[in-house]
């Protein structure tokens, strides 16, 4: 039994895209290699996502917007509540990722894991109420109600923090989908492991296909066609933030066709209270106006 035991080979995970619901190879078969922040250790293949990758993840993105923003706030919150669940059930394994992915000792990294579910509740949270506090009833000089409500700006493009690979990724995408828009998320370039692997867990909840599509790889590489895709209506530089010259090139790509744009200015804290203003960035405001009496 013991010999047995030391000539088994280990199963190797193959990390894969998440585009529409599946998990394909990137189109152009390339992958490269992920390594441990510390010890250089090999940790795994990665996927590396080419254009075409990243106009595929656009279209799944755009199908999906419909049904995704069509749904009730309520019902939104309650689907982010269940992958805050099933992140809960696969803590260590998180763990494990955000440990060798950012060199940090297992309490620190279980603390990251922690302080992720705990934003993903925070946000799921804010579903049915943002409505309160972007919206509201306007005085008007006439016989009218005014009324001023959000709504989900579309698709939007999130690079993903690179330093923080969980917590910082929950801290840019559960903004955005909780408010009725979808997502193409590019994954930490040097730490992709944990946002390949919340891809599993989101393709078992019940966010729809194409709410979130997750793609791995060179991070200047992907975001430049998604930053002049003329169907892609937001972005957010999160992930560029320690390369001013490609933020600048994707903000000067992204005004083509009048995209929305949060650029960091300056390194962020993940750990800190995260306030309302990525809730509130990609959001669009809808002006009715009617009779009072009618």
């Amino acid at each position: 039994m013991s010999d047995r035991a030391e000539t088994r080979l280990n199963v190797l995970k193959t990390y894969k895209l998440y585009v529409g619901g599946k998990f394909p190879r990137s189109e152009s078969g390339r992958v490269y290699e992920v390594t441990a922040a510390k010890s250089g250790e090999w940790l795994a293949n990665a996927p590396l996502a080419s254009r075409k990758d990243a106009r595929d993840a656009v279209v799944a993105a755009r199908k999906a917007f419909g049904g995704w923003s069509g749904a009730t706030a309520y019902n939104r919150g309650q689907v982010l509540y269940r992958v805050a669940e099933m992140l809960e059930g696969r803590r260590e394994q998180f763990a494990s990722e955000v440990a060798a992915g950012e060199g940090l000792s297992r309490a620190k990294s279980l603390a990251q894991v922690d302080a992720a579910i705990d934003r993903w509740v925070w946000y799921a949270g804010w579903s049915d109420k943002i409505a309160q506090v972007a919206g509201g009833a306007n005085p008007v000089a006439g016989p009218f109600f005014n009324l001023s409500t959000p709504e989900p700006t579309g698709v939007v493009a999130v690079l993903a923090p690179q330093d923080s690979s969980l917590l910082g990724l929950v801290s840019v995408l559960a903004p955005v989908i909780v408010t009725g828009s979808t997502a193409v998320v590019v994954a930490s370039e040097r730490a992709p492991l944990p946002a390949l692997s919340l891809a599993e867990v989101l393709a078992t909840s019940d966010v729809p296909g194409g709410v979130v599509n997750v793609l791995s790889g060179r991070t200047a590489e992907i975001a430049r066609p998604l930053a002049a895709h003329q169907d892609v209506n937001a972005l957010d530089l999160a992930g560029a933030a320690g390369d001013a010259g490609l933020a600048t090139e994707l903000e000067v790509a992204a005004a083509d066709n009048l995209k929305r744009v949060v650029r960091p200015s300056g390194a962020a804290d993940w750990t800190a209270d995260p306030g309302t203003d990525r809730l509130l960035s990609f959001l669009e405001t809808k002006t009715v106006w009617h009779p009072i009496g009618a």
